[in-house]
């Protein structure tokens, strides 16, 4: 997005346009789009802003979006939803632990991601999940297994203790 934001909205736009052309006839609770700003370990300066995109990731026609949430670059975005409503029946999935860093997120900081995500949204509108994938394919993984497996766990325990106070 660096080059021109006008330039990025017009590229992703038509690529919103040919998505959701391909998706017509396919209910959208059947749908579940993931906004991902490419899963390699490099800085990320370049990503667009959450807040300068987010009326065109909603115009995929979509059950729920998938976004990244939990890496340094993106984690401060979930004030745009303070902002922004998500549109009645959709259902946000927020990256609560990041494939960005090898540190596993302790529990409790996952469950602060959920519950602040559901207050914005609503608790039923919230699924929890990861930023991104933690391997492009089966051969290129970028993170080492124990690390994926100790990041699901916090994330299991993160959803645990957020379901207690949020329900």
């Amino acid at each position: 997005m660096q080059e021109s934001p006008a330039r990025y909205r017009e590229w992703a736009e038509l690529r919103v346009e040919a998505l959701n052309y391909a998706l017509r006839g396919i209910p959208p609770e059947r749908v579940r789009y993931h906004m991902c700003f490419g899963s390699w370990h490099v800085p990320h300066m370049a990503d667009a802003p959450l807040e300068a995109i987010v009326d065109l990731v909603l115009r995929v026609e979509a059950g729920a979006y998938s976004l990244e949430a939990a890496n340094p670059r993106h984690e401060h975005e979930w004030r745009v939803w303070e902002k922004v409503r998500l549109p009645p029946g959709k259902i946000l999935i927020p990256g609560v632990v990041t494939h960005h860093t090898t540190t596993v997120e302790h529990p409790q900081v996952v469950a602060d991601r959920i519950v602040r995500f559901a207050n914005l949204v609503g608790r039923e509108n919230v699924i929890a999940g990861t930023d991104c994938g933690f391997a492009q394919s089966r051969n290129v993984p970028r993170t080492h297994p124990s690390v994926m497996w100790a990041k699901l766990e916090a994330l299991v325990e993160g959803a645990r203790i957020a379901s207690r106070e949020l329900f």
